[in-house]
């Protein structure tokens, strides 16, 4: 039987990354993300907004962590992934999140933080390139 898992969310960060490091040395950082529908009921316009976990590794956690903040729209590429844990006193949770693969840093929002994202920082503009 085939699957397929791929996620495709564009939104805005709900807080500041949160960047941690693994035992092995391994960047993580966690994010909420609020994606906003709109829709016409009858004559009326309504919204409905659904919260996201998200959470990025490596290099791209870092970069997410050094150049976003809350209320920067984001582009998310990724996969669902579903955890299940015990607390301590013998509750059982569960959790749906995103896991990126890539974070498309979008337009500037008022809140962002200063500097250029990494993407376009290090490459001058080239105006000799034929199209």
């Amino acid at each position: 039987m085939a699957s397929f898992n791929k996620v495709l969310l564009m939104g805005n960060l709900t807080r500041d990354p949160e960047l941690r490091f693994t035992s092995s040395g391994s960047a993580l950082a966690k994010f909420g993300l609020a994606v906003n529908r709109k829709y016409k009921a009858g004559d009326e316009w309504k919204e409905e907004v659904c919260f996201v976990d998200i959470t990025v590794w490596g290099k791209q956690a870092e970069n997410c962590a050094e150049y976003l903040s809350k209320g920067r729209p984001v582009f998310i590429d990724g996969r669902l992934q579903f955890s299940t844990w015990e607390t301590e006193d013998g509750q059982k949770r569960n959790k749906l999140e995103v896991v990126a693969n890539t974070v498309q840093f979008l337009g500037q929002s008022g809140g962002g933080k200063s500097g250029m994202a990494p993407d376009t920082e290090d490459y001058p503009v080239k105006d000799d390139i034929p199209f």
